[in-house]
C-alpha cells in the first residue's frame, strides 16, 4: 500500500521560511505529477504548486516568486520551499500524487494526511 508522509510544517513569523517534505512509501514504479494543496479554515482546498515527473511546474498566482516546488524521483519525494511567508499562507498543507504505479496496485490519486503551517504577523 502506498502512503504519503508529510513533514516540515510549523509556526513562523511573517517573512520567515519553511520547507515541507512529502515522501511516498511502498514499492513504487512511477508517479506522474506530485503537488501541494492547502486549506485554510472555512475555505476550500486550493492548489499551491504542482510538478510533473519531467520537472514542469505550475504555481498559484498567490505564491509565485515566493514558493518553490521540487522533487526527487529516486526518493519519490516532493518538497515545497516557502519563503517570505505571509499570514494568509496559514493553512493545512496537503501533498498529493497522481497516477501512481506501485507493486500490487495502481492509484489514480493519493493524499497525504496534511501538515499545519501557521504564519503570525
Amino acid at each position: 500500500q502506498v502512503q504519503l508522509v508529510e513533514s516540515g510544517g510549523g509556526s513562523v513569523q511573517a517573512g520567515g521560511s519553511l520547507r515541507l517534505s512529502c515522501a511516498a512509501s511502498g514499492i513504487i514504479f512511477s508517479i506522474n505529477a506530485m503537488g501541494w494543496y492547502r486549506q485554510a479554515p472555512g475555505k476550500q482546498r486550493e492548489l499551491v504548486a504542482v510538478i510533473t515527473s519531467g520537472g514542469s511546474t505550475n504555481y498559484a498566482d498567490s505564491v509565485k516568486g515566493r514558493f518553490t516546488i521540487s522533487r526527487d524521483n529516486a526518493k519519490n519525494t516532493v518538497y515545497l520551499q516557502m519563503n517570505s511567508l505571509r499570514p494568509e499562507d496559514t493553512a493545512v498543507y496537503y501533498c498529493n500524487a497522481d497516477s501512481v504505479r506501485a507493486y500490487g496496485s495502481d492509484y489514480l490519486r493519493i493524499w497525504g494526511q496534511g501538515t499545519q503551517v501557521t504564519v503570525s504577523s
